[in-house]
């Protein structure tokens, strides 16, 4: 271990608040003058987070937010959006991120079955009116509207700065007194991922767990005050927002949002900014290498890296150490259900280890390969992947059939993904037993997708597989059974699921079938599908 991460491992074990309030009053004690939010060239230092974040905290509650309220956001990533988040945890109120890919049909969806009172969203972002795509959908259940950023507002639509004025009436005191009463079993977040059902399930995190579990993510990567971390997960994901700015509080790391990868403005950011941290997908590190700019960029500054969510060549590993200049390249393994962290590697390791595995449980948690009927199995055989642990979900909201489903008796939470552990306790994922497969480091989930494509007046039956891709990882191909008397070409379903679902859901490719391949169950056998799809020349 390097002094830096031995140092950051030796601050981190004695700075563990019990909840996202807290960790903000103890950074701001802790890290002062230090800049904890930077954007377009003005910085907020951490000692004056606090003031800025209570002004939110104020307003939420001449809003009339309650603790346990549900609060959204729908917005890229943004200092205004970190400000929201903390101030409604601040009120005691649930977080609820909105995947900005989304039409309003499916946020609408997320703000409905999540009874959300207000919403903070976007006005306009790369062309869309979220505002606008939300109407026609919106749920009597939401109250209020809130514009981020410096969108003129308009009937139904509160401004920021008209929002924040009409916390005047709340005393400072009575904000911070709320903030205080938030404790560590309290519900913190409600991020929203599918099953096999293909219906979104609310994941129910806690306070304690996620401050605890990135806590040991600060010590892992060896961040430390100072560390400047450029954010281009989004902040409605769980790498984005507790894998990113939740981690630069814990560790007094200054949080850069990034709002659209680009890779000509990430190279720039890092050498004008000087960035040291860059967590993201395989995608974004191939982006950079590939980059024709990439020999005459000064990317010293770089030091840290955390991907995941794909299988990783060895040599991506070894470039990004010696063309990117990265001193800790590490991979990690986490579903929403364990609040996005469940294994890491150690920096460390060799490469074969960082690229083939996902490293080793968490502190305080435990890593269980299990058979069908639940059984644990030796080192090396392959099974269910388990997990237990303080991180897992405290369930399903408003679901506790699923939730049953999910987490057994003895408190096992089963993944649906399938992997073994060698002799080391290193988790290596060889398969899912969920046919989810990963577009760019986005989860993608058959039933989902399937439900919406069925739709389509002129579909009869539809199975949704992900098949490999050089550039994504994997996309959705479309395997469809047209009604007969249809017609319908590849364009014309792409077309128009763009219209109806999150791009990333989109399946990129579409084939034709007069009938789909059953099993002895009749259920749709996808792997024959696969077979078939790839044996084409996906």
């Amino acid at each position: 271990m390097t002094q830096t991460a031995q140092s950051a491992r030796s601050l981190q074990e004695r700075f563990q608040p019990d909840s996202i309030p807290a960790l903000l009053f103890a950074a701001a004690r802790r890290y002062g003058d230090r800049a904890a939010i930077e954007e377009n060239g003005e910085a907020i230092a951490y000692a004056e987070l606090p003031a800025r974040v209570l002004q939110v905290t104020r307003a939420l509650l001449a809003r009339g937010i309650e603790p346990g309220d549900r609060v959204a956001i729908w917005a890229p990533n943004s200092r205004d959006w970190v400000l929201a988040a903390l101030g409604l945890h601040c009120a005691g109120a649930v977080l609820v991120p909105v995947n900005t890919r989304m039409k309003g049909v499916e946020a609408a969806d997320i703000l409905e079955r999540s009874g959300t009172r207000l919403l903070f969203v976007q006005g306009e972002f790369l062309g869309v009116d979220y505002p606008a795509l939300l109407e026609p959908h919106r749920p009597a259940n939401l109250e209020h509207l809130v514009l981020l950023g410096a969108e003129t507002p308009a009937p139904g639509r509160l401004g920021w700065e008209a929002f924040l004025a009409g916390g005047a009436q709340v005393a400072v005191d009575a904000a911070r007194e709320r903030a205080e009463s938030v404790r560590a079993e309290h519900l913190s977040d409600l991020l929203f991922t599918s099953g096999t059902t293909g219906k979104p399930k609310g994941v129910m995190s806690a306070h304690g767990q996620n401050v605890r579990a990135f806590g040991e993510f600060v010590k892992v990567l060896g961040l430390v005050p100072g560390d400047r971390y450029l954010i281009v997960n989004p902040f409605f994901h769980a790498f984005g927002y507790k894998a990113g700015w939740l981690t630069c509080l814990l560790a007094g790391a200054t949080i850069l949002p990034h709002p659209v990868f680009d890779a000509d403005a990430v190279f720039r950011r890092i050498a004008e900014e000087r960035i040291s941290v860059l967590p993201g997908p395989p995608t974004l590190y191939l982006s950079m290498l590939a980059h024709p700019g990439l020999a005459e960029t000064d990317l010293s500054s770089l030091r840290v890296a955390v991907t995941g969510a794909s299988t990783i060549p060895p040599v991506l590993i070894q470039r990004m150490r010696e063309e990117l200049g990265l001193q800790v390249v590490t991979t990690a393994y986490g579903l929403t259900e364990c609040g996005g962290l469940a294994t890491i590697c150690d920096p460390t390791d060799d490469p074969e280890v960082i690229a083939g595995t996902s490293g080793k449980a968490i502190a305080g948690t435990e890593v269980s390969i299990r058979d069908a009927d639940s059984r644990a199995l030796a080192v090396g055989e392959t099974g269910e992947i388990c997990l237990r642990g303080f991180h897992v979900m405290q369930g399903y909201f408003q679901n506790p059939e699923a939730t049953a489903q999910t987490i057994d008796a003895d408190g096992w939470l089963h993944t649906g993904d399938v992997g073994s552990l060698d002799a080391a306790g290193n988790l290596r994922i060889t398969d899912r037993l969920k046919d989810m497969f990963i577009v760019g480091g986005f989860n993608c989930y058959p039933a989902e997708i399937e439900a919406g494509l069925l739709e389509h007046p002129a579909i009869a039956q539809v199975a949704v597989i992900g098949v490999p891709d050089e550039r994504m990882g994997e996309v959705g191909c479309a395997c469809v059974v047209l009604h007969e008397g249809q017609r319908l070409d590849e364009a014309g379903l792409i077309g128009w699921s763009r219209e109806r679902m999150a791009n990333y859901k989109v399946p990129r490719l579409v084939r034709f079938f007069p009938v789909l391949p059953l099993n002895p169950s009749n259920k749709v056998a996808k792997n024959e599908l696969r077979a078939h799809v790839t044996s084409q020349g996906a």
